[in-house]
């Protein structure tokens, strides 16, 4: 299994990116996919997750009503539309697939996740 993530880049603040997150070597289709960032100096912390299973999603404090997570399963791949950027948001981000049951009960914890990206770096310029 590997999870290939980009579309990180530098961006002015108040920009937009969209970051993707393509899954390969098995279907994801049912399982939570997320997005966690670590920025330098700091623990990785989740950002988003998209149950799979069903729609729902879940969204970090920080970045709720500027960030969107949605999947497209056809493609096996998971995407992160960021807009309203700020300098906070500095970090690389990491894709992360979840393939066991407790997997849905910790969600937005990184135990949910067995399978990770390599990390795309979000450079945010004030």
């Amino acid at each position: 299994v590997q999870l290939q993530a980009s579309g990180g880049g530098l961006v002015q603040a108040g920009g937009s990116l969209r970051l993707s997150c393509a899954a390969s070597g098995r279907t994801f289709t049912n399982f939570p996919m997320s997005w966690f960032r670590q920025a330098p100096g700091k623990e990785r912390e989740f950002v988003a997750a998209h149950r799979g299973n069903t729609d729902r999603t879940y969204y970090a404090d920080s970045v709720k009503g500027r960030f969107t997570i949605s999947r497209d399963n056809a493609k096996n791949t998971v995407y992160l539309q960021m807009n309203s950027l700020k300098h906070e948001d500095t970090a690389v981000y990491y894709c992360a697939v979840g393939v066991r049951h407790d997997s849905f009960t910790y969600i937005n914890t990184e135990r949910a996740y067995d399978y990770w990206g390599q990390g795309t770096q979000v450079t945010v310029s004030s």
